[in-house]
């Protein structure tokens, strides 16, 4: 989930809030005009001939970071495996970023830019199968630190907040989903491919402390008045995920989960005077991951750990480091999302983020316009958490509720290869009603948890395509989920239930749908209870005992509106 600074991120949810309709389905607003892909959108989304001959398998990333002068340097060392010889390697290190020199076993290496992609000369074709290291040195400067923008960073000043603490001392960090890692480091900056393992070391002024991904290795004391904080992620990893929080204020919460594959480490790393506000969230952080244990399969990162590190924004996925800018309030900045009271008595970004480590993080979208895996998930799993705490009413009155958010804009598949990141944010509310819909439509709980947990299990630690998913869980569950995916993420349109009343006879039919469009639903056909029918783009009927001119009642959990035959 890309999140942005504390005051835009309240301004952008009292918008939702206020501005969107509060109907089951919101009126469609003027569309967008079509987004024109460039030259440089096809080097950063596409897996082009620079990309496609050679697998990322370890990053050895070190990188000094200067917040006296919005500055970083330092280099990445790739260790690749080649697949088929070729010769010109795509690195992304995005503008205004330069590389300094590629050096190959202690050979400099030609190069040439080509916008935010460069383009490496190997000496020499290497042999399909083998594997090679080469090290890319680069150093960069933002011009200045300006007002948070909705790209995950800062005008001007790339993908870090460069902000001060409470008692005025420097206080940074990264968040760089949508514009993706290269903004800030050099790397194949391409979702399909996820190095095996990563080091991250991070530089920083003492008395600055650096939390990253994984697990702390090495302290080094550098004699220069800074220090190198070495991490290291002994999983696959999602590279937007990679991260620097850096402050002087940070103090450790430590406890331990008793959890699916044994003891795991839980850390807050929060601001000191935070200390005791960030205690008492670790309970709440132990029944979320329990909860999440039971619907999803085990907590993917055992190795590495579970974090939370707070935050000048207000919050990321950050794989087994999660960033929390919450304010420590209930819901999300203090507030209820869905407008029902289901929204509070808990932290959103605790939830929320935390859910990213099982989709975003564990299974990833091979391409961003696959994003929805990410959010559509990652809300459906803030009603499952209230289903483990409150029960399943109140975990539907929630997700029911954040339609109101909903605004049918654009699909929410965006265009493949060309790194489209959707702009719209209805993958969270309203790929979550669609989840929520096809709970009911499959309505047998066992078969759909079944299908939840073997997505986790079957592409554990791997990136993934929307048809993979929509295939897995429809063989899983023995239910046909194809029109249903189509018609929820492929276009705008909510299905409309047409019906009418002939004494005691109801007609009913689907309009407004996908071609082939047949999903069950539950409606109301006497006073109290539902009757599930199985409508059709074709008129069907059934007996009813509701009196001519009565409204027809569906089941809320299904994301539809009906409306009589004119």
């Amino acid at each position: 989930m890309r999140l942005l600074s504390m005051r835009r991120c309240a301004r952008l949810a009292l918008a939702a809030l206020v501005l969107l309709p509060a109907g089951a389905a919101a009126q469609t607003p003027t569309a967008p005009a079509p987004r024109v892909f460039t030259r440089a959108d096809t080097l950063r989304g596409s897996n082009g001939p620079g990309r496609a001959w050679w697998d990322a398998e370890f990053y050895d990333l070190h990188v000094r970071v200067s917040p006296a002068d919005s500055s970083v340097r330092g280099f990445n060392t790739i260790t690749y495996r080649v697949l088929r010889p070729a010769q010109e390697m795509q690195i992304d290190l995005q503008q205004p970023l330069e590389v300094d020199s590629v050096v190959q076993a202690g050979r400099r290496l030609a190069h040439r830019r080509d916008g935010n992609a460069f383009f490496v000369t190997l000496a020499a074709p290497p042999r399909a199968g083998s594997r090679g290291t080469l090290t890319v040195w680069y150093h960069g400067r933002w011009s200045r630190p300006a007002a948070d923008t909705a790209r995950g960073g800062r005008a001007g000043a790339g993908p870090f907040h460069w902000e001060a603490d409470s008692a005025g001392a420097p206080w940074i960090a990264t968040s760089n989903e949508g514009p993706g890692a290269s903004t800030w480091w050099p790397l194949k900056d391409f979702p399909a491919d996820e190095p095996d393992s990563q080091r991250i070391a991070i530089t920083v002024p003492d008395p600055m402390i650096d939390v990253s991904n994984g697990r702390l290795r090495a302290t080094t004391r550098n004699g220069d008045g800074t220090t190198t904080y070495e991490w290291f992620v002994a999983n696959p990893i999602n590279s937007y995920n990679v991260a620097v929080n850096a402050s002087a204020a940070y103090v450790p919460v430590r406890d331990t989960f008793a959890g699916a594959e044994g003891p795991l480490t839980i850390e807050f790393w929060a601001l000191r005077p935070h200390e005791a506000q960030a205690r008492a969230l670790v309970p709440q952080a132990k029944t979320m991951l329990a909860c999440f244990e039971r619907w999803f399969g085990p907590y993917p990162w055992y190795r590495d750990g579970y974090k939370l590190i707070e935050v000048p924004y207000l919050g990321m996925e950050h794989q087994s480091g999660i960033a929390y800018g919450n304010r420590y309030l209930p819901g999300y900045l203090g507030r209820d999302l869905s407008g029902t009271g289901e929204g509070l008595g808990w932290d959103y970004i605790v939830v929320h983020e935390s859910a990213h480590e099982w989709w975003g993080n564990n299974v990833s979208a091979k391409d961003h316009a696959d994003m929805w895996i990410h959010e559509s998930f990652g809300m459906y799993a803030e009603g499952l958490w209230l289903e483990c705490t409150k029960g399943r009413e109140a975990g539907e009155r929630y997700l029911v509720g954040v339609r109101r958010m909903i605004r049918n804009d654009v699909p929410i598949i965006g265009a493949y290869g060309v790194h489209d990141v959707p702009r719209s944010q209805d993958r969270y509310p309203k790929g979550a009603n669609m989840l929520l819909t096809m709970r009911a439509v499959v309505d047998d709980d066992a078969k759909w948890l079944a299908a939840l947990r073997a997505i986790q299990a079957t592409y554990r630690h791997q990136t993934v395509t929307a048809s993979q998913v929509r295939d897995l869980m429809s063989a899983t569950t023995g239910v046909d989920l194809s029109k249903i995916f189509a018609q929820y993420l492929e276009t705008t349109q909510v299905p409309v239930l047409e019906y009418r009343f002939d004494g005691a006879k109801l007609s009913y039919r689907w309009t407004n749908v996908v071609p082939g469009f047949a999903m069950p639903v539950r409606v109301g056909l006497a006073a109290e209870g539902w009757t599930r029918l199985r409508p059709t783009t074709e008129w069907q009927s059934a007996a009813s005992s509701l009196p001519a001119g009565t409204a027809l009642r569906v089941d809320p959990v299904f994301y539809v509106t009906a409306q009589p035959a004119p």
